[in-house]
């Protein structure tokens, strides 16, 4: 029988061997020489790394070129309630005068409603170009977010520019009533405890939080009668049917001749050139008491800063221009234009104070 014929030796490697797969896309990823779908892939990036920074600076470009051109078309400023009130007053005033310093058109638009909600949420809404401003007032800012649930945040949605004018709170008697002071209301008020009522323009306005603030640190018990608006509120004070109205200034100075409404104090920090002979109701006895709204221009949240410092420094040159200011004056209230800065500052101190004043009133929004 054949014996079986030896295998010659193998020749071994000390390299393992490549598994199939990978020897596969070794060869897969092999450049073939010459090949053009190779250079193509090579060149395509910084080709499309090229293009979008052209695109990014181009973007920039457009932006910066937009604002350096401001304004190139009229500015709209959204007044949040019905024309002829005073704040529709202010706007206008306003408006005319930035027309002359921009050398545009600025345009008073109307947009009454929720409260001067519908107003605020169409500025938000607005692209953030500096032609849609807000002349937003310290209530829809300040006292309604915390009333209801607004779709704006006053924080966050807007970019505070400047307040333009404030406007303080004057405690107003009729002509039959026997207080002819502050100390004699206040005297009244307290010998009838729970009787004695005030009107307002409603629950939760400014005038309202300005006599429950006042109540509590006078230590009065006093009945709260809600009007729909200042006017008949007013009306009723000066006939004799309401005792007081903390109203504010610009609505009783028409009234102030003919001896038919009386003002026992004025809740700014000091006497007002319109009623210089009235005192403020810390001079009357109750230091540091203040209450006071006012009248800012905002823009949508993200316009740019360049335009917002711009606006914000011709209102602040406005201000030292005597006839603008006699026009505010003559409404009732006094030029501030400050910086947005301290708008700012001023916005979130308020939230602050109208927020006691909600919980010390328990005001409801009706």
């Amino acid at each position: 029988m054949r014996a079986p014929r030896a295998r010659p030796p193998s020749i071994t490697s000390n390299k393992p061997a490549m598994p199939h797969a990978a020897r596969l896309r070794r060869h897969r990823q092999r450049p073939k020489p010459n090949d053009p779908r190779q250079s193509r892939k090579e060149t395509s990036m910084p080709s499309l790394r090229a293009i979008g920074t052209f695109l990014v600076l181009a973007l920039l470009g457009s932006i910066a070129s937009a604002q350096q051109n401001w304004p190139s078309k009229p500015i709209r400023i959204l007044v949040p309630f019905a024309a002829g009130g005073n704040t529709d007053s202010i706007a206008r005033v306003t408006a005319e005068s930035l027309a002359r310093k921009l050398n545009t058109s600025v345009i008073v638009e109307n947009r009454p409603g929720a409260n001067g909600a519908l107003a605020a949420e169409a500025v938000m809404r607005a692209p953030a170009d500096g032609y849609t401003l807000f002349m937003a007032t310290a209530p829809q800012m300040a006292i309604l977010p915390q009333l209801t649930k607004t779709k704006y945040d006053p924080l966050k949605d807007f970019e505070p520019i400047s307040i333009v004018a404030s406007n303080v709170f004057a405690l107003a008697v009729g002509p039959s009533s026997s207080a002819h002071s502050l100390s004699e209301f206040v005297a009244t008020a307290k010998a009838q405890p729970g009787k004695v009522s005030y009107a307002s323009a409603g629950n939760g306005s400014v005038s309202h939080l300005s006599m429950a603030m006042f109540a509590q640190r006078a230590q009065l018990d006093m009945v709260h009668i809600t009007y729909k608006g200042g006017a008949p509120a007013l009306a009723d004070v000066m006939a004799g049917h309401m005792p007081a109205y903390f109203a504010n200034v610009p609505e009783v100075l028409p009234h102030m001749g003919g001896n038919r409404v009386r003002v026992l104090a004025v809740s700014s920090s000091k006497r007002l050139p319109q009623l210089p002979t009235v005192p403020t109701v810390s001079e009357a006895g109750y230091a540091g008491f203040q209450s006071a709204t006012w009248n800012g221009l905002s823009a949508p949240a993200q316009t740019p800063k360049t335009i917002v410092h711009r606006i914000a420094s011709e209102l602040a040159a406005l201000a030292k221009e005597p006839n603008f200011v006699a026009k505010m004056e003559n409404l009732g209230v006094q030029v501030v234009c400050n910086t947005p800065a301290e708008f700012a500052a001023q916005l979130r101190e308020d939230i602050g104070i109208w927020g006691e004043a909600i919980k010390t009133s328990g005001a409801k929004l009706e």
